[in-house]
C-alpha cells in the first residue's frame, strides 16, 4: 500500500484532475525545481509541450490555464478560483508571467505552449502514458538550463520520467496492515478482527506518524464554515457538525485523521451547496445550462411523496458537484474530478435519507470514506484511474465501486458485503468509454455521475441482500477493467476523436 486516503481525496479545482490538477502540479514542481537548483534567476524562457490526450483535449479541460497557473507558483488546493480569470488575463495581455511568483519572463502561449496533437508520447519511440508533458527552461543565450518530462496519471497524481521508469523500485510505505489486493485486504482484516474502515484508519495513523512521509491533509480551520445547507427534505442532520470537527486544539493522531476526513466531507458539502445554488450557462462553448438548481427547486416543490424521490435527490447532488467542476470551481477529487460527484452524492444520500442519530451518522460517514478509500487504493495500485489510459470505467466506474462499498460500510455491512458491492458496481461499468464532447467535462460527464451514483446504491442493496459466496471477486473485476482499458482503442480514451465527441455536432 503506497497510497493514502488523502491522496485519493484531495481539494483542487475543476474541470479535470488529470488535465487540470495534474498539469498544474507538474508546472509548479518544475518552477520550484528551477528555484531550488539556483536556475530560476538565469531562466529567460520556458517552453511546455503537451502530448496525447493532454494535447487533444487540453483546451477543453483547461490544461493551458493550469500550466500558466502552475508556472506562476499556484497550487490546485490553495489557488482561489475567483482570482483565476484575472491571473490568466494578465498573462495573456502582457505576454509575460512571473515564474514561481518572482522572475518575470516573456510567455506567449502560441510560441511557448505547444499542443503536439500528432504525437501520443513525449518520446514517440517509447510507449509511456498518454498524458505526457515536457517542460524546458533556457537562458538568455538560448542554451538549455533544465528539462523535465512529467506524466499526469489520473486523479491529480503526477510522476516524472525518472519516477515512471523506476516505479518498481519505489520503497513501500510502512503501515501496520499492508495489502496489495482485495484478497489481502479481506484476509488481513479477518486475521486481526478489523473492519476495512478500522484497518485503513490504523494505516493512515501510521502514515501520519511517519516523518519520512509527506501527505497534504486538510485541516478544518482551512475550510471556511458556511451557514448554507445542502437542500433536501430535512436539514437537521448537519446541526453541530462543523463545531464538532473543530472543537479540540490538541488531538490524538487518530482524531487528526478523523478531523481531516470530516474537513474533506465539509468541502464536498460546500461544493454541492454552490452547485445547487448557482444557475446559468457552463463555460466552454457548448452552452450547457446548469440543471441542479432547477431540479432541486422542483423536488422541493413537489415534496417527497414519490417513493423514488431519494434517487432524484442523489442525481441532483451528483449533477451539482459536476456542474461546479465543469465551471472550474473548488471540488474534491474523488478519485478524479470527472467523477467527483459520485462519492459526495452517496454521502448525502446516507446522511439525508438513512435513519440514525447524529453521532452514529458521523461515524457512518467516517466508515464510508475510509472504506471507499481502501477500494480506491486497490484500483489505483492495481489498475488505473486515468480516463486517458482505461476510459471512463477508470473514473466514474471506480467512483461507483468505491461508493457502493463505502455505503455498505456506512450501513454496518460486513467486509465481505463491501467487497461484493464494489465488485458488482464495477462489473456493470466495464468497457465504458471516455468521449467528452468538445473535450469539455460536461457531456456526457455530468449526467454520468448521476447514473454512477444511482448504480452505487443498487450495487450496495444487491450485496447486502445476498448471502454466501459470489462467483466473481473484486480482484478479478479490477484485472478485467484494466485489461479492457488497455485493449480499448485510444480514440475512445479522452481524446474526443470518437463516440459522442465525434457524432454530436457542437453548436
Amino acid at each position: 500500500m503506497n497510497t493514502s486516503l488523502f491522496e485519493l481525496f484531495k481539494i483542487g479545482i475543476g474541470p479535470s484532475s488529470s488535465h487540470t490538477v495534474g498539469p498544474m502540479r507538474a508546472a509548479l514542481r518544475f518552477a520550484r525545481q528551477l528555484e531550488s537548483t539556483g536556475l530560476l534567476l538565469r531562466t529567460a524562457k520556458v517552453t511546455v509541450d503537451l502530448y496525447g490526450s493532454l494535447a487533444l483535449t487540453g483546451v477543453g479541460h483547461g490544461t493551458d490555464r493550469a500550466i500558466l497557473l502552475g508556472l506562476l507558483g499556484e497550487a490546485p488546493d490553495t489557488v482561489d478560483p475567483a482570482t483565476v480569470e484575472a491571473k490568466i488575463a494578465a498573462i495573456r495581455s502582457t505576454g509575460s508571467l512571473a515564474l514561481n511568483g518572482s522572475k518575470t519572463i516573456p510567455f506567449i502561449e502560441a510560441e511557448n505552449l505547444n499542443f503536439r496533437r500528432n504525437q501520443m508520447y513525449p518520446d514517440p519511440a517509447v510507449v509511456s502514458h498518454p498524458n505526457g508533458m515536457r517542460f524546458t527552461a533556457f537562458d538568455n543565450t538560448g542554451a538549455k538550463l533544465a528539462e523535465e518530462v512529467f506524466y499526469s496519471i489520473g486523479g491529480g497524481f503526477i510522476v516524472s520520467e525518472a519516477e515512471r521508469t523506476a516505479e518498481s523500485l519505489t520503497t513501500a510505505r510502512t503501515v501496520p496492515y499492508p495489502f496489495r489486493n482485495a484478497a489481502d485486504l479481506l484476509a488481513t482484516a479477518k486475521q486481526h478482527n478489523l473492519t476495512i474502515a478500522n484497518l485503513l484508519l490504523a494505516n493512515e495513523v501510521a502514515l501520519l506518524n511517519d516523518a519520512k512521509v509527506s501527505i497534504n491533509r486538510p485541516e478544518n480551520t482551512s475550510i471556511p464554515n458556511t451557514d448554507a445547507r445542502v437542500p433536501h427534505p430535512s436539514q437537521s442532520h448537519r446541526e453541530g457538525w462543523d463545531e464538532q470537527s473543530s472543537q479540540s486544539q490538541t488531538q490524538s493522531p487518530e482524531e487528526e485523521i478523523r478531523t481531516s476526513i470530516l474537513a474533506l466531507w465539509q468541502a464536498m458539502q460546500q461544493c454541492t451547496e454552490r452547485g445547487i445554488a448557482t444557475e446559468g450557462i457552463l463555460p466552454g462553448g457548448l452552452n450547457v445550462r446548469r440543471r441542479a438548481h432547477r431540479l432541486a427547486e422542483r423536488l422541493n416543490t413537489i415534496g417527497s411523496k414519490d417513493p423514488l424521490a431519494p434517487i432524484d435527490w442523489v442525481t441532483v447532488y451528483a449533477i451539482a458537484v459536476n456542474e461546479e467542476n465543469a465551471a472550474g470551481g473548488r471540488v474534491v477529487t474523488a478519485p478524479t474530478n470527472g467523477a467527483a460527484g459520485v462519492i459526495p452524492a452517496i454521502a448525502n444520500y446516507y446522511t439525508h435519507f438513512i435513519e440514525g442519530i447524529e453521532e452514529e451518522k458521523r461515524e457512518g460517514i467516517l466508515r464510508y470514506f475510509l472504506t471507499a478509500a481502501a477500494i480506491g487504493i486497490l484500483y489505483k495500485e492495481n489498475a488505473s484511474i486515468s480516463g486517458a489510459e482505461v476510459g471512463c470505467q477508470g473514473e466514474v466506474g471506480v467512483a461507483c465501486s468505491m461508493a457502493a462499498g463505502g455505503l455498505v460500510a456506512a450501513l454496518n455491512g460486513t467486509n465481505e458485503q463491501v467487497e461484493h458491492a464494489a465488485e458488482i458496481a464495477m462489473e456493470h461499468n466495464l468497457g465504458m468509454t471516455c468521449d467528452p464532447i468538445g473535450g469539455l467535462v460536461q457531456i456526457p460527464c455530468i449526467e454520468r455521475n448521476g447514473m454512477g451514483a444511482v448504480k452505487a446504491i443498487n450495487a450496495c442493496r444487491m450485496a447486502m441482500h445476498e448471502s454466501g459466496d459470489h462467483k466473481l471477486s473484486l480482484d478479478q473485476v479490477i484485472a478485467t477493467m484494466y485489461q479492457t482499458g488497455l485493449d480499448m482503442q485510444s480514440r475512445y480514451k479522452e481524446t474526443s476523436l470518437a463516440g459522442l465527441a465525434l457524432n454530436i455536432i457542437e453548436c
